[in-house]
């Protein structure tokens, strides 16, 4: 049977519909390596995406919202505006050209036009040393689960285009795990494109295939597997079950753990989400008292825990990306006193990766994808040579068209 066809198909439960986007990565994995060398995009692939895409279409609604069982009498609200749109998205520009695609993003995003002229005016003509990106929010789309978060067609061609042609070493650091399950499950990119930096980045694959890690104590370590056994224990619990489903999940990372207590939709009412935010503080200072062993990190939708490590300078202190920076410098040679280099996010968990690589040297540019003009000042207070766009949509085009300038 071929793995890469896609049937129309009723889609009951969760379950299934997992498996379906599992299927929708392979489908889309085979596109773009068929894209990228030149191969002609078999009809029959375009038809199981569409296939897809009715499948998520037909998903009984109720209160606005598509249902899903858990299991055979537990409904749970799906928002899959991520899923449905991106799948249109990939079809329209599979069958229409990426010219015509251009415009069509135009429709989805209040000034992307200017917004992204601009951007290529200020950035045209500069090969880019380090390009180290955050992936949610920054270059990819926001999704309700991270688990069918998976990555659209356009935007993997996009970015690869622009890695391969206008930077040496292209990272992607990421919050989540890198695998089983993880960012490297929900990336379609080619092998060897990009280097695959998770756990905040704790992990990283690096373009020989190999798995390398940051050192963790063992005590600290057996604190997390023991935390990490609490809190699989609570969400096992009828009244937590929700948010091991929603947003994030309950993700077990190499050096810190990620529990979602709200996703983008606004799933879980505020003082249910503030309660189990505080249960989860309980837990974790339970088990560390004195606050040697766990920093957490409220997002507003995911808890963090996040082991410690020594600093010479302020003692403890969480593992941040500004940390994941200096750590991949180091193990991959990345050479980054030597510019320049374009830093990319979205969140304020993002600018120490930029103060890093500011720190290393002055010929660093950032681009950041935020509205909150807060984080965008913050952003232009660390690096004067900052570009703030609004969407992730106009961030990969931008890089799109570099790459062709």
């Amino acid at each position: 049977m071929n793995s890469t066809v896609i049937n129309d198909q009723r889609i009951h439960t969760l379950k299934e519909f997992y498996v379906l986007m599992d299927k929708t990565r392979n489908l889309r994995t085979h596109i773009v390596k068929d894209f990228l060398n030149k191969r002609q995009i078999e009809p029959n692939r375009i038809e199981s995406l569409k296939n897809a895409l009715l499948s998520l279409v037909n998903i009984p609604m109720e209160k606005g919202k598509r249902v899903l069982f858990l299991n055979d009498s537990k409904k749970i609200p799906v928002d899959l505006a991520y899923e449905i749109t991106e799948l249109k998205k990939d079809i329209f520009y599979l069958e229409n050209g990426e010219k015509k695609f251009i415009e069509y993003l135009e429709d989805f995003h209040s000034g992307f036009r200017d917004q992204v002229t601009n951007s290529v005016k200020q950035l045209k003509g500069l090969n880019f040393n380090c390009f180290i990106t955050d992936r949610d929010g920054t270059i990819n789309n926001y999704c309700g689960r991270f688990r069918s978060s998976v990555q659209s067609i356009y935007n993997s061609i996009f970015l690869v285009r622009f890695a391969a042609k206008r930077t040496v070493s292209p990272v992607i650091i990421t919050s989540a795990p890198l695998k089983d399950f993880g960012v490297m499950d929900v990336s379609i990119n080619p092998e060897k494109s990009v280097i695959y930096a998770a756990s905040k980045g704790r992990e990283f694959i690096d373009f020989k295939g190999k798995r390398r890690t940051y050192p963790i104590d063992k005590q600290k370590q057996n604190q997390l597997d023991n935390l990490n056994k609490k809190l699989l224990s609570l969400v096992k619990d009828p009244v937590f079950e929700k948010f091991s489903l929603i947003g994030s999940g309950f993700q077990r990372k190499f050096g810190q753990t990620t529990i979602a207590r709200q996703d983008i939709s606004g799933s879980i009412p505020e003082d249910e989400s503030y309660n189990f935010l505080n249960k989860i503080k309980t837990v974790v200072s339970d088990l560390d008292p004195e606050n040697q062993n766990f920093r957490i990190e409220d997002t507003g939708l995911d808890i963090e825990i996040i082991l410690t490590i020594e600093d010479s300078q302020s003692g403890l202190k969480d593992f941040d990306k500004g940390d994941a920076v200096k750590f991949l410098d180091e193990k991959l040679r990345l050479g980054m006193t030597n510019g320049p280099h374009l830093i990319c996010g979205d969140t304020y968990s993002d600018i120490p990766m930029l103060k890093t690589a500011k720190g290393k040297t002055d010929d660093t540019w950032a681009i950041f994808v935020t509205k909150d003009h807060k984080l965008a000042g913050k952003v232009r207070n660390v690096c004067s040579n900052s570009i703030i766009v609004t969407e992730p949509d106009i961030l990969i085009t931008i890089l799109n068209f570099l790459s062709k300038v």
